[in-house]
């Protein structure tokens, strides 16, 4: 491939998108960029401070239960308060959280911080995700959010790198630096990001105006709530890479250094091919598509019940790393399509709580399996999972509505009897 295909390929993955995106796109990054804690905070409590395993577990917890309870909380903020105010709220409240937490010394405080840490940096996902769908074209979103999904393992890929030696250093400078990111972050929407959320008014005469969105609402639409059902299996499967897997190598003798290089794999081929794999597919049946991830997802897991050295490992890393790749856009575009224009922040909230209520309950599933069953278990058991999404995919969206903007006009009920109990 020629050096000026690979410049077109690349031009026309980021042509067409309006300012306000890449705005959007750089708080992303910057955010990623100071992912201190949620990388080390086990590492923190268990070295640093000379907790035991047990409290670093229960702390991760609370941390990823503040997550699953703002995600909802967040959702109904971005559609009341807004897009913006939401963001802003969260991100400053994720700034001073993290800053107090760094400076945290009893068992409890810590415990207490860390909850409201994972609450506040969680409730800015539903506005993100909202924001991107209103200032994005239809026919670019699966574009757009592909390209956040870049920045943020592209941000985190390298937080990850260069927390570590700021670690050997001071584990408070890492809090502290977060800190500093995060406000940067918050000062970047305030300066650069105006409100985006849509005015309920009708656009022209003779439309209606959408009726108000409630979370009864939400959870009341059975073709969106199977899918956020489905999302949760999903999450549990992937979840594994970073509960399960490790305990496994562990177990058969591998050492931390051999975790880490197999799952380097993943954030390298995620800078390496989201943006090339989403121009491939952006344009092709969105029911496909998950159903394919949801399999190679399951069956990627699956085959590390073979796996015996790192070749091995990084081999399986790579199979559910492409379904990840196409996973992640194709869903976050289709719960767009499926929430109305001014329920967006309450459907991406129960959208994300999925991804959230898994990471808090991953830990416990593969913990419980591998000591009851064995390791191989865990892994028949992901296949199971993914081969169960699969099949719930194809039963749900054998018809999909049109997307809500094109007739400017508030969508249709779902069509609820193609829904499966």
């Amino acid at each position: 491939m020629s050096i000026t295909t690979l410049k077109r390929a690349a031009r026309e993955s980021v042509s067409g998108l309006p300012r306000a995106f890449w705005w959007l796109w750089a708080s992303t990054l910057i955010n990623r960029l100071g992912a201190f804690v949620a990388t080390f905070m086990a590492l923190y409590l268990t070295l640093d401070r000379g907790y035991s395993a047990s409290y670093a577990g229960l702390v991760a917890s609370l941390h990823g239960l503040g997550g699953v309870i703002s995600s909802v909380a967040g959702g109904v903020m971005t559609d009341r308060l807004g897009r913006r105010p939401t963001l802003l709220i969260a991100q400053v409240s994720t700034a001073v959280s993290v800053a107090v937490l760094g400076f945290m010394q009893h068992p409890a405080a810590i415990a207490a911080v860390a909850f409201l840490v994972g609450a506040a940096s969680n409730a800015s996902r539903p506005a993100v995700q909202a924001m991107m769908a209103d200032i994005v074209r239809p026919e670019d979103r699966m574009r757009a959010f592909s390209l956040n999904y870049w920045a943020i393992n592209l941000g985190f890929a390298i937080s990850a790198a260069g927390a570590g030696f700021i670690a050997e250093y001071s584990y408070l400078a890492g809090f502290l630096g977060e800190a500093v990111l995060t406000l940067t972050c918050a000062v970047l929407i305030y300066a650069k990001l105006p409100e985006s959320r849509p005015s309920q008014a009708p656009s022209a005469p003779g439309k209606a105006v959408e009726p108000e969105v409630g979370m009864g609402t939400v959870l009341r639409d059975g073709r969106f709530m199977g899918v956020v059902g489905l999302s949760f299996l999903i999450s549990l499967i992937f979840q594994q890479g970073y509960v399960g897997l490790p305990v496994a190598m562990g177990a058969d003798g591998f050492s931390a250094a051999d975790f880490g290089l197999a799952m380097a794999v993943n954030g390298v081929l995620i800078v390496a091919l989201q943006l090339p794999v989403t121009r491939y597919i952006e344009h092709r049946d969105p029911r496909r598509l998950l159903i394919l991830s949801s399999l190679l997802a399951g069956y990627g897991f699956g085959l590390t019940a073979f796996a015996g050295s790192v070749a091995v490992y990084a081999l399986t890393v790579c199979v559910w790393t492409l379904a990840e790749i196409v996973n992640a856009p194709t869903q976050t575009g289709l719960v767009v399509r499926l929430s109305p224009v001014h329920g967006r922040g309450r459907y991406q909230g129960v959208y994300t709580m999925s991804w959230s209520a898994a990471a808090l309950i991953a830990p416990l599933m593969s913990g419980w399996v591998i000591d009851r069953f064995g390791a191989e278990w865990l892994w028949g058991a992901c296949a199971v999972l993914g081969t169960v999404a699969g099949l719930g995919y194809w039963l749900l969206m054998r018809t999909l509505p049109e997307e809500r903007e094109a007739t400017g006009a508030a969508a249709p009920a779902p069509d609820r009897e193609a829904v499966t109990a």
